[in-house]
């Protein structure tokens, strides 16, 4: 199963790395996240290497790493430099596994500029990858998450479905009705994120990733 799966969340701060990294160890896929910013504050790619059980997953290096926690195009230009997305639709094809999942990680959600012409979703669109969204519980999020369903079905890109993550969401269910777009799995709230939670939650996103990857 030779597969890009792109994480984007439905805002910052939603679970995106967790998320990713249960996924990753669940399909024993690659990681990667093109474009890391907020160097100050530690990388996602070290995290999720320090979550994984598998021997098989590889973590790949990101393409960018920029010191300023801001939008990768902010965070370029602060830098006096741009983010080529030709490099990263190049990487991503030496990136992927042969017989198995990619796992990319983007930065917030998807109108997040990567650069001064292209946004997340654009990013996206041009690596051919398949959507997974995490959503979480807070005032506002009902509408955070159906613009960023919206968007997604206007622009015709394959959605895997939602990952709910944090506290209950008593709107789970009408966010998967009123989107369109199943639910994958909720990822609870836990007192000690470590690899044998990650290793847990993955074998709960095992049957239903394969079933809707199918």
């Amino acid at each position: 199963m030779s597969e890009r799966i792109f994480i984007t969340g439905i805002g910052t701060g939603v679970g995106k790395t967790l998320t990713a990294a249960c996924i990753t160890e669940a399909l024993e896929a690659d990681y990667w996240k093109p474009v890391q910013t907020g160097l100050m504050e530690g990388t996602d790619t070290d995290t999720v290497v320090s979550l994984l059980s598998n021997n098989v997953s590889v973590c790949h290096p990101e393409a960018w790493r920029l010191q300023a926690p801001a939008s990768p195009h902010l965070a370029a230009r602060l830098e006096n430099t741009s983010i080529d997305t030709n490099r990263i639709l190049e990487l991503s094809g030496q990136y992927q596994p042969a017989n198995r999942p990619l796992v990319m990680e983007g930065a917030g959600g998807l109108m997040v500029p990567v650069n001064e012409t292209v946004f997340t979703l654009d990013l996206i669109l041009a690596l051919k990858a398949r959507v997974v969204v995490v959503a979480q519980n807070y005032l506002g999020s009902i509408n955070h998450a159906l613009l960023t369903a919206r968007m997604l079905q206007h622009t015709g890109v394959p959605v895997i479905g939602w990952v709910f993550s944090g506290a209950e969401h008593s709107n789970e269910e009408d966010i998967i009705r009123w989107s369109g777009y199943p639910k994958i799995g909720h990822i609870p709230l836990t007192e000690q994120v470590d690899k044998a939670f990650v290793k847990q939650q993955a074998q709960l996103l095992t049957t239903p990733l394969h079933t809707l990857l199918a």
